[in-house]
């Protein structure tokens, strides 16, 4: 992500519930998985921690092979055939809440907790919620496209996060929002201007990669791309609906 974004001086009129909910979903999914060390129950001599991952992303992780018709990924030999019987659009919806660590789980949050409340306030409570799943199910199956024949998990809420920002740039991209720089240095920058490099960098890196399919960067560009475009058209698509039934701003929940 282009900086660290601490703040956004538009001042939101209710309290972003749904932000709150996705950000509390997206935490207690983490430490309730087998990468928490505060998950104690995972690890024993039948099953170590190590299996339980693996297990844990072979049932609940968007495998692009799977999502596009192939058959189920099994386990690796040095661990015990997991049993399960996996719903492949499920795991599409599942995959969003997923981390690959704490980390990635953080920088996701950072990202939802300052621009998620903006824009929820300003597309209301429902169709910012219809937003973000629908951008997540876009960049997870836009990825899969663009990697067929993968059987590597695709884990976390970047997809969806990208179509918040891409809606951001639409409804509220005037705002002014405080970012630590070079992670120390707090600097004031226009909304459109944090958002808009966020997405020339994910593009050129997205666009890096497809240059040279034997690249490995563990990071799912494509992802973020798509997801940013279906969040900048499903925003776009909203106030044209919005416009057009004459609906005041006042009354969108």
């Amino acid at each position: 992500m282009a900086g660290i974004p601490l703040s956004d001086d538009y001042p939101v009129r209710r309290v972003p519930t749904v932000t709150y909910a996705l950000i509390t979903a997206n935490v207690l999914a983490y430490l309730l998985s087998p990468l928490s060390l505060l998950a104690v129950w995972y690890g024993t001599a039948d099953l170590p921690r190590e299996c339980a991952v693996e297990h844990y992303f072979l049932r609940w992780a968007a495998v692009p092979v799977e999502l596009l018709g192939g058959a189920q990924v099994e386990g690796s030999g040095s661990c015990p055939d997991p049993g399960h019987t996996k719903v492949a659009w499920v795991s599409a919806l599942t995959s969003m809440f997923m981390h690959g660590g704490a980390l990635h789980l953080v920088g996701n949050m950072v990202y939802l907790f300052v621009f998620g409340p903006v824009v929820e306030d300003r597309l209301g409570r429902l169709r910012y919620l219809g937003l973000y799943l629908v951008s997540g199910l876009v960049a997870t199956y836009a990825f899969a496209l663009t990697q067929a024949s993968a059987e590597v998990p695709l884990v976390g809420a970047s997809g969806a996060i990208s179509g918040v920002l891409g809606a951001y740039l639409l409804v509220q991209h005037r705002s002014r929002v405080v970012t630590l720089v070079f992670i120390v240095v707090p600097v004031r920058l226009p909304g459109w201007a944090l958002v808009g490099t966020y997405f020339i960098l994910q593009y050129f890196l997205y666009i890096s990669m497809s240059a040279y399919p034997g690249a490995e960067s563990g990071v799912a560009y494509a992802a973020h791309v798509y997801g940013f475009i279906a969040g900048m058209l499903g925003a776009l698509l909203m106030h044209r609906i919005r416009w057009r039934s004459g609906t005041r701003r006042s009354d969108v929940y």
